[in-house]
Parts: structure tokens; sequence; C-alpha cells
């Protein structure tokens, strides 16, 4: 069972030698780059990895061009401000030497927020599809919140994949804003109606639902701000929707 890793990259200076140095358990690393400005290109090559760059498909579209590029058939797909934590990469490594019996694996994501790990808020176990044999599990998603489809069985390993995502509240707003266009572009594509309740209703919905039902008040402070945020980016999404639509 031999491994490529894959990340695709754009400006990840400050995250990409994390990520690849967490990739020891893998026999390849593969760079996709659509064009960075800062230095991620370098410091990917020094690592070791191999980098292509290539222009920017969408999400779904790059990470399946980089499977297709890579040198083995099982694929770790990796974001560039994630990391396997050493437990992570000690089950791959037993994994490997055992042999699969899945034709894909799931694994929880743990993630950091304003320098706290995330434990409820609906943001733990965040299980995602990272590893996979190419030939059985794709991409879909043509917008944003892209993820794997697998024709076949799935496993699931028990180790944590560290997601390292905003530091201050300016990072995630501007984070948001990004992927709120994102997100209300694929509504206006699929020409779905957003009413005025909507964007009265849902966002506070949101709110509920992260502080209270997905117990965000036991992250404390950082919990509150995740559920404000989430009220904020639903929001943000159906009034951009309806600007589009």
């Amino acid at each position: 069972m031999k491994i490529t890793a894959t990340i695709i990259t754009l400006n990840e200076e400050r995250n990409i030698a994390r990520a690849i140095e967490s990739l020891r358990s893998t026999d390849e690393i593969l760079i996709i780059d659509s064009g960075s400005a800062d230095r991620t290109v370098e410091l990917a090559q020094k690592l070791g990895a191999r980098v292509i760059e290539a222009d920017w498909r969408g999400y779904a579209a790059q990470k399946n061009w980089a499977a297709e590029q890579a040198a083995n058939d099982w694929i770790f797909s990796l974001d560039a401000d994630e990391a396997l934590s050493e437990a992570l990469e000690a089950e791959i490594w037993n994994l490997k030497k055992s042999g699969p019996r899945c034709d894909a694996y799931t694994m929880p994501r743990l993630a950091r927020y304003l320098g706290r790990w995330i434990l409820h808020s609906g943001w733990y176990p965040d299980r995602k599809v990272r590893l996979y044999h190419r030939t059985r599990a794709k991409w879909i998603g043509d917008f944003v919140h892209e993820s794997v489809v697998v024709d076949g069985r799935v496993g699931h390993l028990e180790s944590n994949i560290l997601h390292f995502t905003c530091d201050s509240i300016s990072e995630h707003v501007k984070t948001m804003d990004r992927y709120t266009t994102l997100a209300a572009q694929e509504i206006a594509a699929r020409k779905l109606p957003v009413p005025l309740t909507r964007l009265i209703a849902d966002p506070a919905w949101a709110f509920l639902k992260t502080y209270l039902f997905q117990r965000g008040f036991l992250d404390g402070l950082e919990g509150l701000t995740i559920a404000y945020m989430a009220a904020f980016y639903t929001f943000l999404k159906y009034s951009k929707a309806r600007i589009m639509s």
C-alpha cells in the first residue's frame, strides 16, 4: 500500500511546512499550486514535495486532478491548513503494514480556533474521507463544501486530522466572506428560492443549533463566537444569493 499525499495550495507559506512534515507515513507528497505569490512553492520543494503548477479548476476538480497526477493509487488528500496528528500517522503506518480492507477511510478532524481546540459546536468529530483508492472514489462539489463519494467499502480510522483554522476574528470574517460568496453562487446556479423568512429565521436557528443543541457553550467564549459566526454566515449566504438571483 503506497500512498500519495496531495495538497492544493495558493499562498500557503504560513502552513505548508507543518502540513508536509506531518506526512511521513506517505510515499509521495504532491503539491498542486495555482499561482502562489509567496514562498509556498519554494518551501514545499525544499521539504521534498513534488510541485505542479496548474490553473485553478475549483475545489473538487482541482483535488480530482491532483489525484490523477499521483504516482500511487492510494491518495491522502490534505488541506494546507491541516496536519496529521502523531496518532494518525501511527495508525496509517499500521494500516500500510496490515494492508487495506476498504476502498476509503474516514477520520475525525479536530479544529483549533482562536487558540483553542474545539470539541463541540458541531465542529467535532467532523469525520472526513481523506484516504481513498482513486479508482473507487472522487471529489464532488462545484462551488464550496466539497466532499468525497466512494463506490465501495468505507472504513474508519480513529485518530485526528488537526485543522488549524483562524487565529483572529478578522481572519474568520475574511474567510467567511469568500465562502459565503461561493455558497451564494451555488444557490443562484441551482435557482433555489430564498424567501425573506429564511433571512430572518435561519440565522437565529443556526445560532441556537450551534450554541445550545451542539453544546457550543462548552467551548467557552470561542464557542459563543462560533455560534454568532454561524448565524452571520447564514445571513450573508442568503443575502448574497438574493442579490445574485
